[in-house]
């Protein structure tokens, strides 16, 4: 009977476990083709100090910005002056684009590659950059981290 319980129980929390984050071959790059790195991420020690909270992406004005993975656009205006593009993806992950401006409404479901809008200029030391930031609740990521698969590294037993 114990036993019985116990099965019931594990069935019970694997159905009511949060679903896991996006697989790495889910994303793919923001512009096409993929783009030089101007800007790496630099993640600050605090939230409140200085750091790069994404990356700076190579492009040029008028570029269309593609939906680096399937989501939901959660925001689309202006910043501190700059045009902002944001989607919110499973797993609780958020990207973020800019200076794009938008081609997509609040609230429209987008699918891996659709257009977001097009790259303008006034990204601060790289006037025809994408900066592409992604971040899961408050933590910062980088988001090239969405594009690779993490290898597997087995260790010897002795």
């Amino acid at each position: 009977m114990r036993l019985l319980a116990v099965v019931r129980l594990a069935a019970l929390l694997l159905l009511a476990a949060p679903p896991p984050a996006p697989a790495a071959a889910a994303f793919g790059w923001p512009l096409n083709p993929r783009p030089p790195l101007g800007r790496g991420f630099d993640p600050p020690a605090h939230d409140w100090l200085p750091g790069h909270r994404g990356v700076d992406l190579v492009g040029e004005p008028g570029r269309p910005v593609l939906v680096a993975g399937d989501g939901t656009v959660v925001f689309a205006g202006t910043v501190a002056g700059k045009p902002v593009v944001s989607v919110d993806h499973a797993g609780g992950l958020r990207t973020t684009y800019e200076p794009v401006r938008a081609a997509v409404a609040v609230g429209r479901r987008v699918t891996r590659g659709t257009v977001l809008g097009t790259l303008v200029a006034g990204h601060p030391g790289c006037d025809g950059c994408l900066h592409w930031g992604l971040r899961r609740d408050r933590t910062y990521l980088d988001p090239l981290g969405l594009l690779r698969a993490t290898p597997v590294r087995l260790k010897p037993l002795r």
